[in-house]
């Protein structure tokens, strides 16, 4: 049995069968990882979701920004509702047993046995795997329970650009969000630079890739992650990252994840 780890698809479904096809993936016997963003920008975000769906127990995925944004057009938010990428989700039959799957995948996972953690965008430096854990659960909570249209209706926004034990309740799940779903780069002591979204090298002086912070609480957690097709697949600081950037002609990348060392990566050209 083969577990593979998957970076955003953002609705590229013929890219993501293609894949699974050079990974000779049996459904029977092996498992699949999602880095989250299984929607939008591409052309079949609808395929997409009812195909990881319909794998049940066979596929993992955790949330990403445009996971979230999809749930929050649905529940009548009109922003960025241009992007009608997303229409054939919201016209489908099927449309509120689609959504309420998604609503229900978590922001993180940790494979103890295999010893990785799945998120799609970052972690700030102050969280240790047990207060990754605890914030990606007080999110998931809300996200799950009878009030998330409030809280995808405020999700959106830069602030809070820190961590702190005073912030208000949606500060805190703001901030939580940002980091799971949006994070790229922060500085030594945990400010987010949400609005840096280029390659290394590129980010105004001071702030670092999250995962170069020196004293990362979660240095010695293997970290599988997406979001970033700017940083496109990259090995190091105990991260992988798996988004090789798909939707912009790139290509679709998977790794084998396992105790030992993973194995790959293997993709397929979206052009």
């Amino acid at each position: 049995m083969a577990t593979y780890a998957i970076g955003d698809i953002q609705g590229c479904y013929e890219r993501l069968r293609r894949l699974l096809d050079s990974l000779r993936f049996d459904p029977a016997r092996d498992r699949l990882w999602f880095v989250g963003d299984l929607v939008n920008r591409g052309p079949d975000s609808l395929a997409t979701l009812r195909f990881v769906k319909e794998l049940g127990d066979r596929a993992l995925t955790v949330l990403g920004n445009h996971d979230l944004h999809l749930l929050a057009l649905a529940d009548g938010s009109s922003r960025r509702e241009k992007e009608n990428t997303l229409a054939p989700v919201l016209q489908a039959p099927d449309r509120d047993e689609l959504l309420h799957w998604l609503r229900h995948r978590p922001l993180m996972h940790f494979d103890e046995h295999k010893n990785f953690a799945l998120i799609h965008a970052g972690l700030p430096p102050q969280w240790d795997l047990r207060a990754a854990l605890s914030c990606a659960h007080k999110v998931e909570t809300v996200l799950q329970g009878p009030d998330y249209p409030d809280y995808l209706d405020a999700m959106y926004g830069n602030e809070p650009t820190r961590w702190s034990d005073t912030l208000s309740s949606m500060e805190r799940l703001r901030f939580i969000t940002n980091c799971f779903t949006r994070l790229r780069y922060c500085n030594a002591d945990g400010t987010l630079a949400l609005k840096e979204k280029a390659a290394p090298g590129s980010q105004t002086s001071g702030y670092l890739p999250w995962f170069t912070v020196p004293n990362r609480a979660t240095k010695n957690i293997r970290i599988i992650f997406g979001h970033w097709s700017t940083l496109g697949y990259a090995v190091g600081y105990n991260t992988w990252a798996l988004d090789t950037g798909c939707v912009w002609k790139g290509r679709l990348t998977a790794i084998r994840v396992r105790r030992e060392k993973p194995g790959g990566p293997v993709s397929v050209p979206c052009t």
